[in-house]
């Protein structure tokens, strides 16, 4: 009777312990941008193509999730080469001396609207740490990729706000004749991932299609193994 408690326990506990969904982040069709206010008057913006992270999500318990992401400050572009090269330089990025920024979450917590996630943690950039809040605005409904054959996948869209200045870039540019600076301060921030489902940690890949796959032309299919 013990023996068959200790089973249904451990049994339990694995069962909690899978409730999670792991992802990986879809570097290929990722984005995390920024737009940030340039001579008072308008908007300079900027990409990095370069994403890679992991999502564990538990949707029945969000309080159970987790976020990391990792970026490369080095696929950095804003459609030209000579700002690219200013933003990448000891004025703002550096980033032969910091060339990742990354993200751990701390606190996983649903939002106001359906599908909507709190996400908290810590940004580390430029060799400083902060606590910065993402808002997932949506996390859509997971579907079958057939180009993937069929791995579960997922859109996440995401927005935060930073002040440049806390992470150690205080590089303004000369004080404007009206009043105002070159570079605004606060850097708004836009994350557009796609997700794909992976196994988690121990457990073997999910098979696609049992199916024996056909012979090759003029030979005999193997026979199935008994």
């Amino acid at each position: 009777m013990k023996m068959h408690l200790l089973a249904a326990a451990v049994a339990l506990i694995a069962s909690g312990a899978q409730a999670a969904t792991r992802y990986e982040i879809d570097t290929a069709h990722s984005r995390a941008s920024f737009s940030v206010r340039h001579m008072m008057v308008s908007n300079a913006k900027g990409e990095f193509g370069n994403t890679t992270g992991e999502v564990m999500l538990d949707e029945k318990d969000p309080s159970k999730s987790t976020v990391k992401a990792t970026i490369d400050v080095k696929s950095l572009t804003t459609g030209n080469d000579k700002r690219d090269a200013h933003l990448k330089s000891p004025d703002f990025f550096d980033v032969e001396k910091f060339p990742t920024i990354t993200f751990e979450s701390t606190k996983v917590s649903k939002g106001s609207k359906k599908g909507s996630y709190k996400v908290e943690g810590n940004l580390t950039l430029h060799g400083v740490t902060k606590p910065v809040t993402l808002n997932v605005e949506e996390l859509t409904e997971p579907v079958k990729n057939p180009m993937m054959g069929g791995v579960s996948e997922r859109g996440a869209s995401a927005t935060a706000s930073i002040s440049r200045k806390d992470f150690g870039m205080a590089w303004a540019g000369p004080a404007l004749e009206k009043g105002g600076v070159v570079l605004g301060d606060d850097v708004k921030i836009s994350i557009d991932a796609e997700l794909l489902e992976k196994p988690a940690a121990g457990e073997a890949p999910k098979a696609m299609d049992a199916k024996t796959p056909p012979a090759p032309a003029g030979e005999k299919a193997a026979a199935p193994k008994k």
